[in-house]
């Protein structure tokens, strides 16, 4: 599962990168490439999110990782990531809201209840996702340094991973020119860590196998014959 979470997690998130990179990343501009194009914004921002819900064992496989010699800050990187990763499945949920919403509302209309919806988060007086906004960004660096200090990863590679401190948040924000360098520095980070479990990690058992298939067909039943609602 890490070593899968490793290599899928990022590569979901560059393939969501590359997908919304040909419009401009400014709400505006995401709706209205929406509207043009919806399968396509659709599948970009549904890999972006599935790649940061799949990166939570990552986090945690390297945080363990860096725990065996530097525990404080294995336990604050790792904790702070993925609390930046629940802030982030929270936006997602507002942009899958919203170009819905415009199929029905049309894009006007949207964009009016876009700027409504930025003035009253930034005059929320506290919100859950709001306060640990700040995670989403430093929890990376807090990580990168642990693992630079522990030994869990090279310089180049603690650096890379630090990158992605830059990779903005919030709803409706498109691929920026960053993002590739935030995005390519997890990749360069988390991806040969991946290679590397699946060349040494024994291979998995019939159980895991059989349990595995059983939790897939789960999932395709439910997407197909789940209620809708």
């Amino acid at each position: 599962m890490s070593a899968v979470s490793l290599i899928g997690g990022p590569a979901l998130i560059m393939t969501g990168t590359l997908l919304r990179s040909p419009f401009y990343y400014f709400v505006p501009y995401q709706l209205a490439a929406y509207t043009r194009h919806p399968a396509l914004i659709t599948a970009a921002y549904t890999c972006f999110a599935a790649g940061f819900i799949l990166l939570w064992p990552a986090v945690m496989t390297l945080a363990q990782r860096i725990a065996a010699t530097s525990p404080l800050w294995g336990l604050w990187g790792g904790c702070l990531v993925i609390v930046g990763l629940f802030t982030r499945t929270f936006q997602f949920g507002t942009d899958h809201l919203a170009f819905h919403l415009t199929d029905s509302l049309g894009l006007r209309t949207m964009l009016d209840g876009i700027d409504d919806y930025y003035l009253a988060w930034r005059d929320t007086i506290w919100h859950p996702f709001r306060a640990i906004s700040g995670p989403a960004f430093f929890g990376w660096v807090v990580l990168a340094i642990g693992a630079y200090r522990s030994g869990a990863l090279g310089l180049g590679r603690s650096v890379a991973l630090g990158l992605m401190s830059a990779l903005a948040l919030g709803t409706l924000k498109g691929t920026e020119p960053q993002s590739f360098i935030a995005v390519g520095g997890l990749c360069v980070a988390f991806v040969p860590l991946g290679i590397s479990l699946l060349r040494s990690g024994p291979p998995p058992t019939r159980r895991a196998m059989f349990w595995i298939v059983v939790l897939i067909l789960v999932h395709v039943l439910m997407t197909a014959y789940g209620p809708r609602g």
